[in-house]
Protein backbone atom coordinates (compact mmCIF):
# COMPACT_ATOMS: atom_id res chain seq x y z
CA UNK A 1 0.00 0.00 0.00
CA UNK A 2 1.39 3.08 -0.89
CA UNK A 3 0.80 6.58 1.30
CA UNK A 4 1.65 9.77 -0.40
CA UNK A 5 1.19 13.12 1.63
CA UNK A 6 0.40 16.53 0.59
CA UNK A 7 0.20 19.86 2.33
CA UNK A 8 -0.13 23.58 1.33
CA UNK A 9 2.08 26.23 1.46
CA UNK A 10 0.80 27.25 5.26
CA UNK A 11 1.22 23.73 6.56
CA UNK A 12 4.42 22.25 7.35
CA UNK A 13 4.62 18.61 8.12
CA UNK A 14 7.58 16.71 9.76
CA UNK A 15 9.49 13.39 9.04
CA UNK A 16 8.50 12.49 12.21
CA UNK A 17 4.89 12.95 11.89
CA UNK A 18 4.72 11.51 8.17
CA UNK A 19 5.93 8.13 9.37
CA UNK A 20 3.62 7.85 12.37
CA UNK A 21 0.89 8.73 10.13
CA UNK A 22 2.52 5.45 7.67
CA UNK A 23 2.59 3.63 10.41
CA UNK A 24 -1.35 4.70 12.07
CA UNK A 25 -2.57 3.67 8.43
CA UNK A 26 -0.81 0.56 7.32
CA UNK A 27 -1.96 -0.61 11.34
CA UNK A 28 -5.76 0.18 10.69
CA UNK A 29 -5.85 -0.94 7.49
CA UNK A 30 -3.66 -3.74 7.68
CA UNK A 31 -6.50 -5.95 6.92
CA UNK A 32 -7.30 -4.28 3.50
CA UNK A 33 -3.62 -4.24 2.71
CA UNK A 34 -4.03 -6.62 -0.34
CA UNK A 35 -7.45 -4.52 -1.77
CA UNK A 36 -6.09 -1.26 -1.35
CA UNK A 37 -3.35 0.28 -3.67
CA UNK A 38 -2.93 3.77 -2.07
CA UNK A 39 -3.96 6.32 0.72
CA UNK A 40 -3.54 9.90 -0.48
CA UNK A 41 -3.26 12.41 2.11
CA UNK A 42 -3.80 16.15 2.02
CA UNK A 43 -3.15 18.50 4.74
CA UNK A 44 -4.07 22.35 4.82
CA UNK A 45 -5.01 24.79 7.19
CA UNK A 46 -8.77 26.36 6.65
CA UNK A 47 -7.43 29.52 8.18
CA UNK A 48 -4.64 30.21 5.88
CA UNK A 49 -2.40 32.39 7.98
CA UNK A 50 -5.73 33.84 8.92
CA UNK A 51 -6.07 35.86 12.59
CA UNK A 52 -7.54 33.27 15.31
CA UNK A 53 -6.81 29.59 15.67
CA UNK A 54 -5.31 27.83 13.58
CA UNK A 55 -8.02 24.58 12.18
CA UNK A 56 -6.59 22.45 10.23
CA UNK A 57 -8.10 19.91 7.89
CA UNK A 58 -6.95 16.74 7.08
CA UNK A 59 -8.31 14.60 3.98
CA UNK A 60 -7.49 10.89 3.03
CA UNK A 61 -8.57 9.40 0.18
CA UNK A 62 -8.54 5.76 -0.32
CA UNK A 63 -8.30 4.03 -3.92
CA UNK A 64 -9.21 0.72 -3.74
CA UNK A 65 -8.27 -1.68 -6.82
CA UNK A 66 -11.06 -2.00 -9.01
CA UNK A 67 -13.59 0.15 -6.78
CA UNK A 68 -14.66 3.72 -6.56
CA UNK A 69 -12.53 5.97 -4.25
CA UNK A 70 -13.53 6.81 -0.61
CA UNK A 71 -12.80 10.27 1.15
CA UNK A 72 -13.51 11.28 4.56
CA UNK A 73 -12.43 14.29 6.10
CA UNK A 74 -11.52 15.58 9.89
CA UNK A 75 -10.94 19.42 11.41
CA UNK A 76 -8.83 20.13 14.52
CA UNK A 77 -6.25 22.44 15.68
CA UNK A 78 -3.42 20.79 15.15
CA UNK A 79 -2.17 18.47 12.17
CA UNK A 80 -1.35 15.70 14.86
CA UNK A 81 -5.04 15.59 15.60
CA UNK A 82 -6.86 16.18 11.95
CA UNK A 83 -4.84 12.95 10.68
CA UNK A 84 -5.51 10.66 13.69
CA UNK A 85 -9.39 11.65 13.61
CA UNK A 86 -9.12 11.04 9.46
CA UNK A 87 -7.36 7.70 9.99
CA UNK A 88 -10.30 6.76 12.40
CA UNK A 89 -12.48 8.03 10.11
CA UNK A 90 -11.05 6.56 7.23
CA UNK A 91 -10.96 2.59 8.80
CA UNK A 92 -14.28 2.73 10.06
CA UNK A 93 -15.02 3.66 6.69
CA UNK A 94 -13.10 1.35 4.85
CA UNK A 95 -14.71 -1.10 7.48
CA UNK A 96 -18.22 -0.59 6.76
CA UNK A 97 -17.60 -0.65 3.05
CA UNK A 98 -15.91 -3.99 2.48
CA UNK A 99 -15.38 -5.82 5.19
CA UNK A 100 -18.67 -6.72 4.65
CA UNK A 101 -18.40 -8.67 1.58
CA UNK A 102 -15.86 -10.57 2.57
CA UNK A 103 -15.13 -10.82 6.30
CA UNK A 104 -18.03 -11.33 9.19
CA UNK A 105 -16.57 -10.31 12.51
CA UNK A 106 -13.22 -10.62 11.56
CA UNK A 107 -13.30 -14.76 9.78
CA UNK A 108 -14.23 -15.62 6.48
CA UNK A 109 -17.46 -15.51 4.95
CA UNK A 110 -19.06 -19.51 4.79
CA UNK A 111 -20.20 -18.29 1.36
CA UNK A 112 -16.95 -18.09 0.24
CA UNK A 113 -15.94 -21.62 1.35
CA UNK A 114 -15.65 -25.02 -1.09
CA UNK A 115 -18.78 -27.51 -0.46
CA UNK A 116 -17.42 -30.79 0.52
CA UNK A 117 -19.92 -33.95 -0.27
CA UNK A 118 -18.99 -36.22 2.71
CA UNK A 119 -21.23 -39.25 3.44
CA UNK A 120 -22.61 -38.69 7.07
Amino acid sequence: MQIQVHTDKYVTVSDGLVQHLEEQLESSLSRFSGQIDRVEVHVSDEKAGGPGPSDMRCVMETRPAGKAPLAVTNHAETVGEACTGAVHKLKTLVENRYAKTKDHKGAESIRHLEVVDEPI
